[in-house]
Order: C-alpha cells, then structure tokens, then sequence
C-alpha cells in the first residue's frame, strides 16, 4: 500500500520503502565497564588475525538484530568473558563515531556492571587472547581499541553515577 500523499509542487517524492533505503545504516554496539575494588577496569586484548589484533577494549559488541542494547550487553559480556551480571546494567554513555574502519557510523551504549568480586574467574572467547584489570594510569602505556579518553570519561560516570555524552570517542 502506498501511503504517500500528494504535496502541491512537490519534486521526487518517494514511496515510504523507497525513502527508507536511502537513509543512513548506522551499526548499534554495547559495551560494559566492570571495575574492581581498586577501581581498575576489566579489560580484554583482541586475538591474532582480528581487524583490532593487539589492541585492548571494554567487553560488547554489535547488537544481534532485534536485539536492545541492554539485552546485547549481557550478552557480550557473557559470550567474552563468562561473567554474568545479576543486577541491573546502568547506562553510563554513549558515544558517536562517524565512521568506523570504513563500515560507517556507529553508536557505542555502555554500561555500568558494578564491581567484580575478588577471584572472579574471566573465561576469554577465541575472539580474545587476554585479559587484565587497568588503572587509567596504566592505560596511557597501553595500546587501545577503546581510547583513554573515553575509558576515563566512563570511569568517571561510573563511579559518580553520572552519564557521559562521547563524539568521536572524546567528551563533548
């Protein structure tokens, strides 16, 4: 059914179906940011033979289609690092990146998954080759798929309740 109207002098309207090809394709990832009792983020190091091989990131990814951010968190979470977190994530930014390794744009959600406990056991997926807990000092010394800038900004959200607001991995 077409459901566009006729507007008086108006050139190339689209059918709805048409017009909606011609929007933007944005990719939707989450992330979480899990800290320890000293406030060190859990970090994971991408394998060999990864587009980001060698580089260090927050646990997430895309989205599976029809999948919210919130629920795509837990899964990520789960999937790279075996870790499930029982109580509500909560949303501490979200960041904006114009394009991303060529693919286009993407919008990053993160959330907060509290603290891990001590000796909690992290089962990497072949997607990852490691893992670690970072102070943001120690970060600057690391090579990052996540900026420092954004790490810190989420840090910060995270331990101050607030919520960051990222373009480009920097605050706005």
């Amino acid at each position: 059914m077409d459901t566009t109207a006729p507007v008086p002098n108006a050139r190339g309207v689209l059918p709805r179906a048409e017009w909606v090809k011609t929007l933007p394709q944005t990719i939707v990832a989450s992330c979480v940011l899990l800290l320890d009792d000293e406030d060190r983020i859990l970090l994971l190091r991408y394998a060999g033979g990864l587009p980001a091989a060698g580089l260090w990131g927050l646990p997430g990814g895309m989205l599976d289609h029809g999948e919210d951010p919130v629920a795509a968190a837990r899964r990520e979470l789960h999937e790279e690092t075996g870790i499930v977190v029982e109580e509500d994530l909560r949303f501490i930014g979200y960041d904006h990146r114009a394009d991303v390794l060529g693919t286009g744009p993407v919008i990053d959600f993160y959330f907060h998954g509290g603290r891990i406990p001590a000796g909690q056991i992290v089962r990497r997926s072949s997607e990852h080759d490691h893992h670690g807990l970072f102070t943001l000092a120690e970060l600057e010394s690391v090579p990052l798929a996540t900026l420092l800038p954004t790490l810190g900004a989420l840090h910060t959200a995270a331990r101050s309740g607030t919520v960051v607001c990222l373009r480009e991995g920097r605050p706005r």
